[in-house]
């Protein structure tokens, strides 16, 4: 497989806006730090950089984690999923993930939900 950076961009699914969206994962713990969108510039930017580069659609502009904050994420590992339709990078994330302070963004809003289990077989 062709892995240039032109032949990764050509694999990637972009969704009607453009964007692809990337779940970003501790890449030691696995831990889910957040999710966030990256068009092709912004995809390039952190497969050639080393840094993690999102497109903002609140502010439409490209912005890296840690610019201002100082918390920064670099860049471990990157893969598609199996529809090259969502990319999970993995990080070595320096400081919170979360713009709101928080280790994690999911730590922000925990949810109860009822938990699942396999059904029992049928003697």
């Amino acid at each position: 497989m062709d892995t240039t950076i032109d032949a990764v961009l050509a694999r990637a699914t972009f969704n009607s806006d453009g964007l692809l969206p990337a779940i970003i994962q501790q890449w030691d713990s696995r831990e889910v730090l957040m999710l966030g969108y990256m068009d092709e510039e912004a995809l390039r930017r952190t497969l050639t950089e080393g840094r993690v580069t999102f497109w903002s659609r609140s502010r439409r502009e490209y912005w890296r984690k840690g610019d201002t904050s100082g918390h920064r994420q670099y860049v471990r590992g990157a893969a598609f999923d199996c529809d090259a339709d969502t990319l999970l990078v993995q990080v070595e994330q320096i400081g919170a993930a979360c713009h709101t302070g928080a280790h994690a963004c999911f730590d922000v809003d925990p949810l109860d939900p009822v938990l699942g289990s396999e059904p029992e077989a049928a003697s």
